[in-house]
């Protein structure tokens, strides 16, 4: 399971820039596994994240796991809302 330094958090920047985030922790060699983690709106960008990391940066780089889940948040006013959570393994080839 990676460390808490290798994982990347999705949020509103564009996909490039958490694409460049992933390969950099790769290639910080500390350790060969990065977790993707989003929420709500932001799970398609995890998931392009991952897809481009995959197809055009490092081939060499495969999806280990996914966990897909629903998160209670409580608003400001005490309402709840219930939203989606993904987290994507990605894993460095051996």
């Amino acid at each position: 399971m990676p460390g808490e330094d290798n994982v990347i958090y999705i949020g509103n920047k564009p996909v490039m820039s958490y694409v460049l985030a992933v390969v950099t922790q790769f290639n910080n060699g500390l350790s060969d596994e990065v977790l993707i983690k989003a929420r709500g709106r932001a799970i398609s960008r995890a998931v392009d994240t991952a897809e481009v990391v995959r197809n055009k940066f490092m081939p060499g780089v495969e999806v280990k796991d996914i966990k897909m889940g629903t998160e209670v948040l409580t608003g400001e006013g005490g309402d709840k809302a219930n939203v989606s959570s993904l987290e994507i393994t990605l894993k460095a080839k051996a």
